[in-house]
């Protein structure tokens, strides 16, 4: 069985880019035109060793990026102590724990699935006869593969996701640069594990029938990606803790 060949980077999808990463990419982008112009001063930066790359740039980033979550959480634990002693009503309480529970705020538990991808092993090679050997894109994870799981668990009815260690809201990108991802300001790479709440009945059944992850399965039996689907009667997804504001917004 020779997996079909949809055209360029192996597979395609439809990209999901959020504007805030959109805004953080020009930024990074514009730090590093200006370190590069301090450092230079008039010499050539290709034999100069202090030169800061773009990578450790956004590593650096995304680690600030994880101690203010970090921070974020906690000053939200203090806001909703806060409230709480201000003497809320308990219908007021209720109502603002379902609203947190539907906007991805709060740790969900529950029945659910637990999905990982990685590249192929180190000097991989075709595993079924007549199968080409593959390219450098046949053997790594490539962003509409992420995608596809994650779309595939909410048709099947997924309660909340989790995506590496951050919780999935209405406005998370999944967004891959190289062999990385970028996921709400910080940077991961592979394996990647994401996690479903739901009835596994259903999670199961949208992931196997989903003809991207069908096709991601060719290449996993051909050239050794990594896939693994593990049922959970007990999982827990963590609440987001990062910002829920919007700066811009456009309707059509």
């Amino acid at each position: 069985m020779i997996p079909p060949n949809p055209g360029p980077g192996r597979r395609f999808g439809t990209r999901i880019v959020g504007r805030a990463l959109t805004c953080t990419v020009f930024a990074l982008a514009g730090l590093l035109f200006y370190i590069s112009a301090q450092t230079a001063k008039g010499t050539d930066l290709r034999t100069d060793n202090t030169l800061l790359h773009l990578s450790d740039v956004i590593r650096q980033r995304s680690a600030q990026n994880q101690q203010d979550q970090a921070q974020l959480a906690d000053l939200q634990d203090r806001a909703d102590s806060l409230a709480k002693q201000q003497g809320q009503s308990p219908a007021d309480t209720a109502q603002l724990g379902a609203l947190q529970q539907a906007a991805g705020l709060q740790a969900l538990q529950g029945p659910g699935l637990t999905v990982t991808l990685d590249d192929a092993p180190t000097g991989a090679t075709a595993r079924i006869p007549g199968v080409p050997e593959p390219g450098v894109n046949d053997l790594v994870i490539h962003q509409q593969d992420i995608q596809a799981v994650v779309n595939a668990l909410w048709r099947g009815g997924a309660e909340g996701i989790q995506v590496m260690d951050q919780r999935l809201i209405s406005t998370s990108a999944v967004r891959c640069v190289g062999n990385t991802l970028l996921l709400q300001g910080r940077v991961y790479s592979p394996p990647y594990v994401i996690k479903a709440v739901g009835k596994t009945v259903g999670l199961r059944s949208a992931v196997d029938n989903d003809p991207t992850i069908r096709n991601y399965l060719q290449y996993v039996a051909a050239y050794g990606l990594g896939w693994k689907v593990q049922e959970s009667t007990d999982l827990t997804v963590p609440g987001y803790s990062g910002t829920t504001d919007l700066h811009a917004a456009t309707g059509g």
